[in-house]
């Protein structure tokens, strides 16, 4: 079966000639379900919630190029249909469960339509960051990769008091950069989510190996969740953003 509709593809790049050392990236940008899968089942109110995509990552992610001037890759299908964020042996690639709420159209899936959704979705992704990067490096670019996520403040019953996440494995120049960026906020290391729980897989799969600088922002979405506040956090993660790549400049 075909996912991704003739002449579409999977992702969009945004400012894909911007001459920012950074490299963003939105994994979980849309809540979009292509037809022919009949809204895996699910309510338009639950495409709506965190559990179809990441609420105004995606705003956030766009202004944020824009005032950095950096290249930005967003995927355009709901992270439930694929997560790029995660390989295809992970089960929450393609969730048949969602924090509490059952996805239909993801339970008892074939192998064959499994891997319709690992070709046309998850490889082209990847792929095209992959070539990116590679072009980056002929260039000789400094290259930092960033992606932006966004989660909820409460998760299955429980509320979590953590604002801003900065999320590394295995690389925390960044991280601990931008860490005492926002003293009005609750910023944490690794929270809400970290490298157990299996967030890492593209910082893992595109910049470790390239010893590139790498950072995933995990903003609460009650944050960002007005045009307005995108505007806001864009802003705000532009300033240390930019003062991290003058330092990262210097010791490279």
């Amino acid at each position: 079966m075909q996912i991704v509709p003739p002449g579409e593809t999977c992702f969009e790049w945004i400012n894909e000639q911007g001459q920012s050392p950074f490299v963003l990236v939105c994994e979980h940008a849309s809540n979009h379900v292509p037809a022919g899968l009949s809204s895996l089942g699910l309510s338009e109110a639950d495409l709506k919630r965190h559990i179809a995509f990441d609420i105004g990552a995606a705003g956030t992610a766009r202004l944020l190029s824009k005032l950095l001037d950096a290249p930005l890759i967003v995927q355009r299908f709901s992270r439930l249909i694929y997560d790029c964020n995660r390989s295809p042996e992970q089960p929450v690639a393609m969730p048949e469960l969602s924090e509490t709420t059952a996805i239909p159209g993801n339970i008892n899936l074939a192998v064959e339509s499994r891997m319709a959704r690992v070709n046309e979705i998850y490889r082209p992704f990847h792929h095209a960051l992959e070539q990116f990067l590679d072009l980056r490096a002929v260039q000789h670019k400094k290259t930092s990769l960033v992606s932006i996520h966004s989660f909820t403040r409460i998760y299955k019953g429980k509320p979590r008091s953590v604002d801003v996440g900065l999320l590394f494995d295995r690389d925390p120049m960044l991280a601990n950069l931008l860490i005492k960026s926002f003293p009005d906020m609750k910023t944490q290391l690794n929270e809400p989510y970290g490298p157990k729980d299996g967030v890492m897989h593209l910082m893992n799969l595109h910049a470790a190996p390239r010893g590139l600088h790498h950072l995933m922002v995990e903003i609460c979405n009650d944050l960002i969740d007005t045009e307005r506040n995108q505007q806001l956090w864009a802003q705000r993660l532009s300033v240390p953003l930019q003062q991290a790549a003058a330092k990262l400049g210097e010791t490279r």
